[in-house]
């Protein structure tokens, strides 16, 4: 069944062609689809163009539909398009004539675009939470090691202390960044499409403000064309947000990666959480965060893939756009799989509190010479000159109590305050 028939058969190979992967990828948007549908359903009652009894029937079964869906038994068999035809056709099979009213004073195109807003919309949310998981198990592991001492890299050489405490924060407030830019993905589909068609309007006399409020969105997407241009602005915007997140979760694995190594040793795994080699027996390696580190770098693509895939299109609708939930709802549950796994990790994280011990770490603490001169009297440019003349004629004896002062400045972390910050970014556009 196809809600644009006709009368006449397409050509096999064009129907294989054209539908592609619809019937699986429309699975994750099925429940939004009965929800809209029976927004769309009351809408329809409440301006006379169905009756109360059809209306009962119709949300009668579109209610056992739902649970189908939500218990793991709805199908979409080969005979059907999508999930809207699928939906249509129960709708017709079980009431009749009813059934066939509901696609009235409404396109496929916004059917798809309520799905999508919806469906994001929970995503987001889902997304967030396990943000915020991630940031707390963060915070408690920069408060717990909030004193241990490891050297900070630039260009990758030794270049001035830092802290695990300072470490683990630093992500956790990276974080924060990223659950901002989800906000911003979250308010643009948090607008209602229903009621532009396919792009034009309808002019039969629907109330788009009863389908907002019923669908739970915070405002309406006036203009019909600019609903149908928000099709893959929505999907980019979220991209980009995903991204974020993405990079956030790949710049961790590879600093985790590196401190892992032996060269490093900053920090270890239980062995059960490694994987060997086939050939070498002392092999424990990090192969869970070299997937994350892929895996978020596949979903860093997923902006340029869905611009290449828009970016010359037309205003108004275009089948393009049906390329992009082949992208975009599979780097939805990679990156959700990516921040549960990251963690499960970091709760297991054994760190090396002796890190700073190491010789090669000596002159780590050479600015801290310099600043003590500094505040002895002598310029910033002289003291530094007589630090760097040291350095270079292996003369540079670091004070022994600087490493024990510097410890308490690294220590102050203002966790509270990151705490605080993120529950003001968690719950921003939220519940709206």
């Amino acid at each position: 069944m196809k809600l644009w028939d006709k009368g006449y058969t397409i050509n096999n190979l064009v129907d294989k062609f054209t539908i592609g992967n619809d019937r699986i990828l429309d699975l994750k948007i099925a429940k939004y689809d009965v929800l809209g549908n029976m927004a769309h359903a009351k809408m329809l009652n409440k301006i006379g163009l169905l009756n109360d009894n059809e209306l009962d029937d119709i949300l009668d079964v579109l209610k056992d539909i739902l649970q189908k869906i939500e218990q793991g038994k709805f199908e979409i068999e080969e005979n059907f398009e999508d999930v809207h035809s699928k939906i249509e056709y129960e709708l017709t099979q079980k009431i009749g004539d009813a059934g066939k009213k509901i696609h009235t004073a409404r396109s496929r195109n916004d059917q798809v675009l309520v799905d999508l807003h919806l469906y994001f919309k929970d995503e987001i949310s889902e997304i967030k939470i396990l943000i915020k998981t991630l940031f707390d198990t963060l915070i408690k592991l920069a408060e717990q090691h909030k004193e241990v001492i490891i050297p900070g890299y630039t260009h990758m050489q030794i270049a001035m202390p830092s802290s695990f405490g300072m470490w683990f924060s630093a992500y956790a407030e990276t974080l924060i960044d990223d659950v901002i830019m989800l906000n911003a993905a979250y308010k643009i589909a948090n607008q209602n499409p229903l009621g532009s068609a396919a792009g034009y309007g309808s002019s039969f006399p629907i109330d788009r403000d009863f389908t907002t409020e019923e669908l739970g969105f915070e405002n309406l997407k006036i203009n019909s064309i600019a609903a149908q241009m928000s099709r893959g602005k929505l999907e980019k915007t979220l991209a980009f947000a995903l991204s974020s997140i993405a990079g956030t979760l790949t710049k961790l694995s590879a600093d985790i990666i590196l401190y892992m190594s032996q060269n490093f040793q900053f920090v270890s795994f239980p062995k059960e959480l490694t994987t060997g080699s086939s050939i070498m027996p002392h092999k424990q390696n990090p192969d869970v965060f070299e997937l994350i580190r892929a895996k978020s770098n596949k979903i860093q693509a997923l902006p340029n893939e869905i611009i290449l895939i828009t970016n010359n299109l037309t205003s108004g609708y275009h089948r393009d756009f049906q390329i992009l939930k082949e992208n975009l709802f599979p780097a939805i549950e990679m990156l959700k799989d990516n921040l549960f796994v990251t963690n499960f990790m970091l709760q297991h994280i054994q760190i090396n509190k002796n890190v700073i011990d190491n010789d090669k770490y000596k002159l780590i603490f050479s600015v801290e010479e310099v600043n003590k001169l500094v505040v002895s009297g002598m310029s910033f440019r002289d003291a530094y000159q007589k630090v760097g003349s040291e350095i270079l004629k292996g003369n540079f004896v670091t004070d022994k109590n600087v490493k024990h002062t510097h410890k308490g400045s690294i220590g102050n972390l203002c966790l509270d305050a990151l705490i605080l910050k993120m529950r003001n970014s968690i719950i921003q556009e939220q519940n709206k």
